[in-house]
């Protein structure tokens, strides 16, 4: 009988110290679990300082452009190889960085840009089939599309209040691959001053669009090998530096703190810089010949 009513106790207890864990502390955390965003961690799930730690890290990668990496290099080797050149290297790497990161920047843009001016074509012939007068077309397909770049309020007020719109598209074809505005303002022009059918240039200028955009890019397609090859070629010295190292020849102390290791240095830096410059020559020759 005691053993019964001793266990009836512990019962008791147990249901009363649950009870108090619910309506305490595990409630709280269950209600400010429920409280919170779904996907969201809670702050105090992981070490302390962590989330923070990590929200910083990605507001200075974001900030810091890729061409500072060089830099960031430079002082690592330089405090491995004990010496001041490879900082001085890095530094001097940046702004060559810099101009490549706005180079690729600019062809990206370009490529936008003339995508932007393939969908216009393509919406201002279908708001012409659709019974639309060029101009009413023109503001319509230009809602849809942003081929027009800066110049959309020109071309769209000269559109609207009758001024001369193949006019402005010819100012606004001046943008690096915006040169399809151009056949549209001839096809534009040719239109309203002999009656030609808008509609049907207007297929014809989007398929030429279109076939040399196609053109364009089976050409990366195929150059893409030789710039692969060429990367990987500008990234055997470091390779051949941790093979050096891997066998204890200890190659950034020869390279850095010899006369013969610094000759090596320089003219490997200048063939490399070379190669590099002559093949990026030849695929930039490439592309220009195919356009």
């Amino acid at each position: 009988m005691y053993g019964t009513t001793g266990m009836a106790a512990g019962a008791a207890t147990a249901c009363l110290g649950a009870a108090v864990w619910l309506l305490g502390g595990g409630r709280g955390r269950a209600g400010r679990a429920r409280l919170l965003p779904a996907g969201a961690v809670p702050a105090d799930s992981g070490p302390r300082g962590w989330t923070r730690a990590a929200r910083e890290w990605r507001r200075i990668r974001g900030r810091l452009r890729p061409e500072w990496w060089a830099l960031a290099a430079g002082t690592v080797v330089a405090v491995l190889g004990a010496s001041v050149l490879p900082v001085v290297a890095g530094a001097a790497g940046v702004p060559l960085l810099r101009r490549a990161r706005l180079a690729a920047a600019g062809r990206r843009e370009c490529e936008r840009r003339g995508d932007a001016v393939i969908a216009l074509c393509g919406a201002l012939a279908g708001e012409v089939r659709a019974g639309r007068q060029p101009g009413e077309a023109l503001l319509w397909a230009a809602r849809d599309s942003g081929g027009l770049g800066d110049a959309h309020a020109a071309v769209l007020a000269a559109a609207r209040f009758g001024g001369d719109v193949p006019a402005a598209l010819a100012v606004a074809a001046g943008r690096p691959g915006a040169e399809g505005l151009g056949g549209l303002a001839a096809c534009w022009r040719v239109a309203v001053d002999h009656g030609a059918g808008l509609a049907a240039g207007l297929d014809r200028l989007e398929a030429a669009l279109r076939t040399e955009r196609d053109q364009r890019a089976d050409l990366r397609a195929q150059l893409a090998g030789a710039r692969a090859t060429a990367v990987m070629l500008a990234g055997l010295p470091v390779l051949g530096l941790g093979l050096g190292a891997a066998l204890g020849a200890d190659p950034l102390h020869i390279l850095l703190h010899t006369p013969s290791g610094l000759g090596c240095l320089v003219a490997g830096a200048v063939f490399e810089g070379a190669g590099l410059w002559w093949v990026l020559r030849i695929m930039r020759g490439a592309e220009e010949a195919a356009a």
